[in-house]
């Protein structure tokens, strides 16, 4: 029997007050699935939707709520309504798989797309798409992405979505690099992480180790590491 593989040592998260990592049993089953390289791209597509629903209930949890009187089969009783307008803002083109399970979540939610890819030789984001309205029209804002990585494409995304007005942020993704939380919260303090693992580390091509590969390239069968 061979001797067993010491454990590499997680990044220590108590340095960001504001970032929230999942510890739930199902996010930790469901994540090593989609962390399998065998994982073929529509049951990759599944558990990113099934991840999204689990980590935007987290995310959630302080939304506030404003009180409202129903009526059961047998009598009156006070009940609870979300009070938030939310909007969710997926990242192109990864983040698209994460907004049905949201959606799902908060059927009505409004949705805002926001295009970036990084530049492969300056791994810094471009802006080619936005379809935000002209100001604010909801109270909290949830930027969807698999991964933050350098954290570029998020800073960018939260500049533009302060610049729009919104003013209660949070970034949901499923796997974050330590440089990358640390450049959004230098960034934006105030804009809460909420994350289904903290890796190791990027590599010399701004990939997230031991990290998933390309989430978008997965989801959508398109190749790439």
């Amino acid at each position: 029997m061979s001797a067993p593989t010491a454990a590499v040592q997680a990044p220590d998260s108590s340095r960001w007050p504001g970032l929230h990592i999942s510890t739930h049993p199902a996010v930790l089953h469901k994540l090593a699935i989609l962390r399998a390289e065998t994982t073929e791209p529509k049951k990759f597509r599944e558990i990113v939707r099934e991840l999204s629903w689990l980590l935007g209930y987290e995310a959630l949890a302080d939304a506030r709520i404003r009180p409202l009187t129903v009526r059961t089969p047998l009598e009156e009783t006070q009940a609870a309504e979300l009070g938030d307008r939310i909007g969710l803002v997926p990242i192109l083109r990864a983040g698209l798989g994460m907004v049905d399970a949201m959606l799902e979540l908060m059927p009505t939610a409004e949705v805002w797309h926001l295009g970036l890819f990084r530049d492969e030789r300056t791994l810094r984001p471009v802006e080619y798409y936005n379809k935000l309205p002209d100001s604010a029209t909801v109270d909290v804002c949830l930027i969807l992405d698999p991964m933050l990585a350098t954290g570029g494409s998020a800073t960018a995304a939260i500049d533009v979505l302060k610049r729009w007005g919104a003013v209660r942020i949070k970034l949901v993704n499923l796997i974050a690099a330590p440089e990358g939380v640390e450049a959004v919260t230098r960034a934006h303090p105030d804009v809460p992480i909420h994350c289904a693992a903290l890796d190791r580390q990027l590599n010399d091509r701004g990939y997230i180790l031991p990290g998933l590969g390309d989430a978008g390239d997965r989801q959508f069968g398109t190749g790439g590491t």
